[in-house]
């Protein structure tokens, strides 16, 4: 049956005569249904991949380009008066997920399915997501995020299981989603949750009874943790999340033939960082109930579960103290302590133990010990790992450390998000790169070509007039299009440095209004959320709404210099902002971003990196040379020793360099003080001065000079369109579908 019939048979009635709401729904049925026939026969062999977060993104288009009928919907549509932008605003975004880990995981679940892989993930159903930012007064305000409909791609099971905790036992509910890849078979996203949770528990703001568990279980994502209650909450959901996904990968692998002695040759579980960890003992634990040895427990789970790490960040290596985990699943801590005693008898290593001196469990060293794989996701990541970080393991386990640079999927983050510039690349290159993303390189054969150098500057021209006209109906702030588009998009946190760049932004406005005017006007966008309990990361986002709001209502500096923060960052904006984006901004503090996937985004849409030798950076660099990329910035080894010595002293910097001490000192000044709030102000200027734990005054002067450098480059447009062309045209080695056949061919074997 055509698209039309299928629609009109749906709607009940002609399409003209739907609404745009009616339109979405019959159009997610559709969806769901053909997704469905594409369902692939499971081999003898599955990938279960376990992660706390799912940034999946509105699904409706991209589903639709999967299963290859997008263009002929958005004819459909057309033909009868409808606009498939307006229909794609109709559905909510899915709040399972926050930041790069969550979106990555998306990525992969879409490449696993595009290559014809049985695997589907496993994660939790958060009704109210992270939280929904507000702007009010100049602060971040976290608001609930609901995005569940009655009619949504949600499908609910009968899969259920009864998940027991200290003194209390909950039944659980799986959720399904079609994960649908490029013309290709679906696979599934199993989410779990539980009838019980009451969204009405939650009062002023995101506040709600931590301790009633029947309740809250799966309310939001990353609860806040500055409390007890609030840190025995994550384990209650940590240990939900892989208790259910243990006990459906045993009951799948036995279905499919499996006698649970052979379970590596059915199952293969990434664990995605350190959340899913409790997998590892709870899967012994399941064996255990069904009659296997612990031993043989033990060496079997220790074949079928590998380990990502996503960070060198001491603080994101998760660790419980063996009370708490005493508290919520008392039935593991036996067979963690066996875990310990077994690693001690082997190890006489104070670094690689499972319970230190103090009772506290390192999560990543269970996943080391007894996982068969551990990888990092970027070439200088998982150097770092193996020299520095996690070297007394590399030591012992040299075979499992292996690197698998992540990637992106280009169907959301071209074809989709910027359609300008995929039927330029079709007509110019042809459309193999949708598969074969290495076809890219084509493009490089025209950076010499003037007609299409032009096509390709009047694709960015559209993109950031597109997003002026969004901003505009949004936020009610208007932008210029003909200005250069500065973006950092990704979480708030003070390794990323968004504080650097706020230090840059007061400095030109300096220099703008002491009358050196910068020759071609400057918008700088940020997007960011920050943890509800990550004060300083919260006093960053208000020393840039501050700045927003004193820059772009002073007559003499707004035609020059325009700041915007995004409010509530997600998906949907980052759609919208990459593909406008003239300079991405990447400049975490070298040694300390494990990749970033932000930055083969912009990449991929034609934005030339700022960027400091860091994480996937590096890659960058390597592929598109040292005239296509801004580097600047200590280098991760210089880092890594200024840490090592404890010789790095913020005030030192402050104190020598004029530009650094008038652009720290603006953030207590008057103008600021009549907009912003002094105790944040006034806590954010102590914290540069006195601590700077992620040194952004160390590169600030070279962050400052590399970043006018590439202002003054934009403005020679044919040797900024050779660049975008070689940064497009590289890109197609960040393809999730690369990284995906690497984990395939070198760990899962599936």
């Amino acid at each position: 049956m055509e698209i039309q019939e299928l629609l009109q048979e749906k709607l009940g009635i002609s399409i003209q005569e739907a609404t745009n709401a009616q339109v979405y729904y019959a159009l997610l049925q559709i969806v769901q249904e053909l997704a469905k026939e594409k369902e692939a026969p499971e081999k003898k062999k599955k990938i279960y991949y376990i992660s706390a977060e799912f940034l999946i993104g509105k699904l409706l288009s991209n589903n639709m380009i999967n299963l290859g009928i997008y263009d002929e919907v958005r004819q459909v549509l057309a033909r009868n008066g409808k606009d498939i932008c307006e229909i794609e605003k109709v559905e909510p975004e899915p709040s399972l997920g926050n930041g790069g880990l969550g979106r990555l995981a998306a990525c992969f679940l879409d490449s696993i399915a595009t290559l014809g892989l049985s695997g589907d993930g496993i994660g939790l159903n958060y009704h109210l997501g992270l939280f929904k930012q507000e702007f009010e007064s100049e602060l971040q305000k976290e608001m609930p995020n609901p995005w569940m409909e009655e009619q949504s791609w949600l499908t609910k099971t009968e899969v259920t299981y009864p998940i027991s905790f200290r003194g209390l036992t909950l039944n659980s509910r799986m959720y399904d989603i079609e994960v649908t890849g490029y013309n290709n078979q679906t696979n599934k996203l199993h989410l779990f949750d539980i009838d019980s949770v009451d969204e009405t528990i939650v009062k002023d703001g995101i506040r709600f009874d931590k301790e009633n568990i029947a309740k809250n279980l799966t309310l939001f994502l990353y609860p806040d943790d500055s409390d007890e209650n609030g840190r025995l909450l994550r384990i209650y959901q940590q240990y939900f999340m892989v208790s259910n996904g243990a006990r459906l990968i045993l009951d799948e692998c036995t279905a499919r033939g499996c006698n649970l002695h052979d379970l590596p040759d059915y199952a293969v579980i990434q664990i995605n960082d350190t959340h899913p960890t409790m997998v590892i003992p709870e899967l012994i634990r399941l064996l255990m109930e069904r009659g296997m040895e612990m031993d043989e427990a033990i060496d079997v789970v220790s074949r079928t579960c590998a380990y990502t790490n996503h960070t060198i960040l001491a603080e994101a290596l998760e660790k419980w103290p063996v009370d708490y985990l005493k508290k919520v699943v008392p039935q593991l801590v036996p067979i963690i302590e066996v875990l310990d005693d077994k690693v001690r008898r082997k190890y006489n290593d104070e670094k690689v133990v499972i319970i230190d001196r103090n009772d506290v469990v390192h999560m990543a060293h269970i996943d080391i010990h007894y996982g068969f794989s551990v990888n990092g996701v970027a070439s200088l990541h998982t150097e770092i790992l193996k020299e520095t970080e996690l070297r007394p393991f590399y030591e012992i386990y040299p075979e499992k450390f292996n690197n698998k640079t992540n990637g992106i999927t280009f169907r959301r983050w071209l074809i989709h998000c910027n359609p300008r510039l995929a039927e330029m690349l079709d007509r110019r290159i042809g459309d193999g790169y949708r598969t074969n993303a290495d076809e890219l390189e084509k493009l490089l054969a025209f950076q010499n070509d003037e007609n299409v150098l032009n096509e390709l500057l009047a694709v960015k021209k559209e993109n950031k007039k597109a997003l002026c006209e969004y901003f505009m109906k949004t936020q009610g702030v208007e932008l210029n299009p003909e200005s250069i588009f500065d973006i950092q998009i990704k979480r708030l946190h003070e390794y990323k440095r968004q504080q650097m760049n706020a230090l840059y932004v007061i400095h030109k406005y300096q220099e703008i209004k002491a009358g050196k005017k910068p020759s071609t006007p400057i918008t700088v966008i940020f997007g960011a959320k920050a943890a509800p309990a990550y004060v300083i990361a919260k006093d960053i986002i208000h020393l840039i709404l501050c700045l927003q709001e004193l820059i772009n209502n002073d007559s003499e500096v707004s035609p020059y210099l325009k700041v915007v923060m995004v409010e509530n960052y997600n998906v949907t904006k980052a759609e919208k902002l990459i593909p406008a984006c003239d300079i991405s901004e990447q400049i975490s503090l070298a040694s300390k971003e494990a990749s970033g996937t932000g930055n083969m985004k912009f990449m991929l849409n034609g934005a030339l990196t700022l960027g400091t030798e860091d994480g996937a950076n590096v890659e960058i660099h390597e592929l598109v040379g040292d005239d296509n990329i801004f580097v600047f910035g200590a280098s991760s080894e210089e880092v890594i020793g200024h840490y090592a010595k404890a010789d790095y002293v913020s005030r030192d910097f402050y104190e020598k360099d004029a530009d650094i001490k008038a652009a720290v000192d603006f953030i207590t000044s008057q103008e600021m003080l009549a907009i912003g709030q002094e105790e944040n102000l006034t806590r954010l200027k102590n914290e540069l001065l006195n601590k700077d734990w992620f040194m952004s005054l160390l590169d600030f002067r070279e962050y400052t000079a590399k970043k006018e450098e590439a202002l003054k480059a934009y403005e020679d447009r044919e040797a900024w369109a050779k660049k975008m062309i070689v940064n497009i045209g590289k890109a197609g080695y960040f393809s999730s579908d690369r990284t995906i056949a690497e984990y395939n061919r070198d760990i899962w074997r599936a």
